[in-house]
């Protein structure tokens, strides 16, 4: 590789990946000798790149964190990945990081080759996030899914896909898909089931085989104010909402700096005391375990089925702090001989 530019930026897209490169391996895949690699290692250090040589028959070379973050170097997918990131950055209210947000993106998207552009606005285009509370486990979605059905989303173009139910059942769909949420944990498909001629959310990490049919569509009009909201209201189906009231004996500040957004913001009662008054559909078990870790004392009032779950979580804790039993076999320190 002769083009000192292009091979100092393979070089740097090399030692980007976290990893040791000896001095050999770089040289191969460079198409340069050894002193080649040392040289342009040299070219990066006055850069401002940290870039960490190793002793040894080969030596190794690892680029290190330094004092500040100099140029990245990304492929297609790394690019996109981030693009899409920054921009749900700065479509969510977390202080200090949706205006961060949007300068990053402004950077990168000044620099990224149309083809790119295309794929971040695609699947941003077809997405928005609902902001639900925590509970439940997250799930791992196919990116080449996603990428599908955004684009079927945008191009208003029927799809068929394979899709597992809760219980198991399995069967095939066909669907005008009408927008992708996200809800932090999950992704789901909103869209108009053809088969069964109604409104459906769909789990993407349960759809298999996505195909764009190439038949085009004029979207209906979703029986609700946006897909975010529709699928608010579906999982509100699927879970029961339960009626909180709780009292923690901690400034109101305390509380709400800890609580979860959806859970709403305590009222205070003074003498260091504040309560909680809201509606939430998350697990039981999953409002135990947060209110376990608020760092206070508290007392639920109501729902009585919550001092339950908080009863089992609480003797789980204290049987796995208790002291070994007489005579078992637990962990020993060293012994004298």
């Amino acid at each position: 590789m002769t083009d000192t530019p292009v091979r100092l930026l393979t070089l740097l897209s090399l030692l980007q990946t976290p990893r040791e490169w000896p001095g050999g391996e770089l040289a191969e895949r460079l198409g340069v000798s050894r002193r080649t690699v040392r040289r342009d290692i040299e070219r990066l250090r006055e850069l401002g790149y940290p870039v960490q040589a190793t002793m040894g028959a080969d030596g190794g070379y690892r680029l290190m964190a330094g004092k500040a973050m100099p140029p990245l170097v990304l492929d297609d997918d790394e690019a996109v990945a981030i693009a899409v990131g920054l921009r749900a950055g700065a479509g969510h209210a977390i202080e200090g990081v949706e205006e961060a947000a949007v300068r990053a993106l402004a950077k990168l998207e000044q620099v990224l080759p149309s083809r790119l552009r295309h794929r971040v606005s695609t699947l941003q285009a077809a997405t928005v996030p609902l902001a639900m509370g925590g509970g439940g486990d997250s799930a791992t979605v196919d990116p080449q899914t996603l990428t599908v059905m955004a684009a079927a989303v945008t191009g208003r173009e029927k799809v068929r896909f394979r899709y597992r139910a809760g219980d198991g059942a399995a069967s095939r769909r066909q669907a005008e898909p009408y927008r992708l949420v996200s809800t932090g944990r999950r992704w789901y498909l909103v869209a108009y089931d053809l088969d069964r001629e109604d409104w459906r959310t769909f789990r993407i990490d349960r759809v298999g085989d996505p195909v764009a049919t190439g038949a085009r569509f004029t979207p209906r009009e979703l029986p609700a104010g946006g897909a975010a909201e529709y699928v608010a209201r579906a999982l509100s189906w699927l879970q029961p909402e339960h009626l909180l009231d709780v009292t923690f004996h901690a400034p109101v500040e305390h509380v709400a700096a800890r609580l979860p957004r959806s859970l709403g913001t305590p009222e205070p009662l003074g003498e260091g005391r504040c309560r909680l008054r809201t509606t939430s559909s998350d697990s039981l078990e999953w409002l135990a375990f947060r209110f376990a870790m608020m760092g206070c004392e508290f007392r639920v009032h109501a729902p009585a089925a919550l001092t339950s779950h908080l009863d089992a979580l609480g003797g789980r804790l204290l049987r796995a702090a208790a002291a070994p039993e007489a005579g078992s076999q637990g962990p020993q320190g060293p012994q004298e001989s």
